[in-house]
């Protein structure tokens, strides 16, 4: 029998997220869940809105965590690819 050890587990912005979504970037759309953070499996810009309403543009490395709140990834000036948003929902 296998069990689940998130079934009692009430969901935290300390982790871990419940599923990895792939990311559309959009100028005009806000993902579909807030992220706790982003994965990015290729390098480069992320353009993105945090959850405070900032636009931010942040460099990365492959396979970088990038531990922020965000409700929008911007397809304009992001370079980076395989963006995944970690979501609690």
């Amino acid at each position: 029998m296998t069990t689940n050890p998130f079934n009692d587990r009430v969901s935290s912005l300390a982790g871990p997220a419940r599923d990895i979504v792939p990311v559309v970037a959009s100028d005009s759309s806000d993902l579909a869940d807030v992220a706790i953070g982003l994965y990015v499996e290729t390098g480069g810009a992320v353009v993105f809105t945090t959850v405070q309403g900032e636009t931010r543009t942040v460099q990365v490395a492959d396979f970088s965590i990038l531990p922020v709140g965000a409700i929008r990834v911007h397809a304009t000036g992001t370079t980076a690819s395989g963006v995944h948003a970690l979501v609690l929902a």
